[in-house]
């Protein structure tokens, strides 16, 4: 159950008693509960089994002076409006339960159980909310606006074949924001600097009590950045940024394949107030070749021979990236059958290489006439046909 259901629940009214009751008023309210709503007294009993999980659940909370004490606070504070929609507790952001409690959940306990949400107290889930997330009262680190790393940036290149298989590098021209040349980033007028907010002291956080809860809020008169620029700079306005087209080089190692991302750390968006710059990730298009394919390192290749070649074997000169190269076909060469050209692959920058995979694929003429019918009949009469014991065998029990 979330820290939220545990809020919304009015345990006094479960239990049938008054916010003013005493502890021992509550024991005997719960126990009157557990007898008559036990499971063993309502075997089956859906709706009496929720009623003894619902009372068991409000006495692990208000039988616990110091849980009651915080339950109390926390629905006089919710009950007064103090985190609702629009409202703003002591003058500051606004606020709502499922912002709040969204990321505290667990399941409820029984009477016996830790008097805790999901293993988390109220104390805790309060003093990590309304500190900046950290318990004590001390603005946690996240909720500082100083240095802030900058954003990734993210384009698209597309590669020719031969491109992604050697490598190669090329220019990319990118438009996005970057650190204004004027003043540097810092958003001052040249000859001045920030100063320091004297409001939040360089925190860029402001503390305000209610009740039991320190709440911390971004300071108004920085906006949260912890320093206040009196003379802002005339090309960037004050905002130490400005969009700038820029040009890089770069790299595609060899080898790298479509749909690829190649990360090129601190050339993305330059970092707020002196912070790191942010990735550039460059995702990778190659566009097929009308004649390569690829298998990993390997380059593919598929090439018509003749049935004469096949039979009496040839010489085959094929292409690759770097030139052609010859390859033997041996004699009485199937249809299908690879041949493998070494090194003529993608070439990987340690030295290791995949090869050029040719495939042979016998063509059969559609038709035959005059000399080349004869001499095919003539070779098919000098030929002893294939081997077809087993099917001939079939056929006889079939017969």
């Amino acid at each position: 159950m979330s820290s939220k259901d545990w809020l919304e629940k009015d345990f006094y009214a479960v239990l049938g008693v008054n916010r003013s009751a005493s502890p021992d008023e509550i024991k005997k309210a719960y126990r009157k509960l557990a007898r008559d709503l036990h499971p063993d007294r309502n075997p089956g009993n859906k709706e009496a089994e929720e009623k003894f999980k619902a009372a068991s659940e409000a006495y692990d909370v208000l039988a616990d002076d110091k849980k009651r004490k915080e339950y109390d606070e926390m629905r006089s504070l919710f009950g007064s409006g103090a985190f609702r929609r629009g409202a703003r507790p002591g003058g500051g952001t606004q606020f709502d339960p499922s912002d709040l409690f969204g990321g505290f959940s667990g399941a409820a306990g029984g009477a016996g159980a830790d008097r805790r949400f999901g293993g988390t107290g109220f104390s805790d889930i309060f003093s990590s909310i309304f500190s900046g997330g950290q318990a004590g009262g001390a603005p946690g680190p996240a909720a500082r606006r100083g240095p802030q790393r900058g954003r990734d940036v993210e384009t698209e290149v597309t590669l020719d074949f031969a491109q992604a298989v050697r490598g190669t590098t090329l220019p990319l021209t990118l438009r996005t924001p970057g650190a204004c040349d004027t003043c540097r980033g810092s958003g001052a007028k040249p000859g001045t600097t920030p100063r320091s907010c004297a409001k939040c002291h360089g925190t860029g956080l402001i503390s305000s009590n209610q009740g039991s809860f320190s709440f911390s809020e971004p300071c108004r008169d920085c906006q949260g950045s912890g320093s206040v620029v009196d003379e802002k700079c005339p090309e960037c306005r004050g905002t130490g940024g400005v969009t700038k087209t820029r040009t890089i080089n770069v790299r595609f190692p060899a080898g790298v394949a479509d749909g690829q991302r190649i990360r090129l750390s601190g050339r993305g968006e330059p970092g707020d107030r002196g912070g790191p710059a942010g990735d550039l990730y460059v995702q990778v298009k190659v566009r097929p070749d009308d004649l390569f394919g690829r298998s990993g390192d390997d380059l593919t290749l598929t090439v018509p021979i003749t049935i004469a070649e096949a039979v009496l074997g040839t010489d085959l000169k094929v292409p690759t990236l770097d030139g052609p190269v010859t390859l033997r076909v041996p004699p009485g060469t199937p249809a299908g059958r690879k041949l493998r050209a070494r090194g003529k692959g993608v070439v990987r920058k340690e030295g290791q290489a995949g090869d050029l995979i040719v495939t042979v694929d016998v063509q059969i003429p559609p038709g035959v006439t005059g000399e080349a019918r004869d001499a095919l009949e003539k070779f098919a009469k000098l030929t002893p046909p294939p081997a077809r014991d087993r099917i001939d065998a079939r056929l006889r029990r079939a017969g």
